[in-house]
């Protein structure tokens, strides 16, 4: 699953594969902002990404869109 990440006074976004749930994003999400505390999501190559709650702009949770190859209808 794809997570794109918007930090505060920063112009780029974070984009992590993970293999986490919706819902267990959602709910790592939501803790890191109610406690003030630091989101932390691991990606599906072991590392953990850290952000503080208190820096997040916006968090978008999607399932990750595989590229089609060749020639196929649209």
């Amino acid at each position: 699953m794809e997570v794109n990440i918007g930090v505060q006074n920063v112009a780029r976004e974070i984009a992590l594969e993970t293999d986490a749930s919706p819902a267990e994003v959602s709910q790592a999400v939501d803790a890191a902002l109610t406690d003030g505390g630091v989101l932390r999501l691991t990606d599906s190559k072991g590392r953990e990404l850290l952000v503080p709650g208190r820096a997040l702009g916006w968090v978008l949770v999607g399932e990750s869109e595989k590229s089609r190859v060749g020639f196929g209808q649209i």
